[in-house]
């Protein structure tokens, strides 16, 4: 048997006790969450969280590409979400190479550099603002006003409040989205 083979197996059990068919699409909490798919963070642990609670958009870093930007515009405009919450992490994967070593590795094993940012970051703190900020030039998102930025301590567990600056309007703000 095969690792996924066992998984099946367990997703198999796991429809003889299944009770959530009936939640509802949109997220009870309104919340959408941004975070690294490190391992180690079981968000649900973490938050409190059940089935159904909040959208949680997970990639290398917990980085806010266009990706997900499209997946918090689509959060907002179509499940009614409101608030975003960006968690970072301590002894996080991307904070051990930079984009051109990741760049150069790829194309010395396969002859060809991605065609994607890796956005790795040396900071955890100002990636977290940075985040913030990405989300809220964006005017396809139509809630950027609550947004709250967070670093957790693999060590210790905690989560440590990250200070983003104000929102905002700023140029543009009124102009068509183009």
């Amino acid at each position: 048997m095969t690792g996924i083979d066992a998984l099946l197996a367990n997703a198999e059990r796991y429809t003889e006790t299944f009770r959530a068919g009936g939640l509802a699409i949109p997220p009870a909490r309104e919340l959408a969450v941004v975070a690294c798919m490190d391992a180690r963070l079981d968000l649900f642990d973490i938050l409190g969280l059940e089935k159904g609670d909040a959208h949680l958009i997970r990639n290398a870093g917990g980085t806010v590409t266009p990706d997900v930007r499209r997946s918090l515009a689509v959060s907002q405009r179509r499940l009614h979400t409101r608030d975003i919450m960006l968690i970072h992490h301590t002894d996080c994967g991307m904070l051990t190479f930079t984009d051109d070593e990741f760049r150069a590795e790829v194309y010395e094993d396969v002859g060809l550099t991605p065609d994607y940012a890796v956005d790795s970051f040396t900071d955890l703190e100002d990636d977290v603002r940075q985040s913030a900020l990405r989300i809220r030039a964006d005017r396809a998102i139509p809630h950027r006003d609550r947004i709250q930025g967070f670093v957790y301590d693999v060590k210790t567990g905690r989560l440590h409040p990250v200070w983003i600056p104000p929102h905002t309007a700023g140029p543009g703000a009124d102009e068509p989205i183009g």
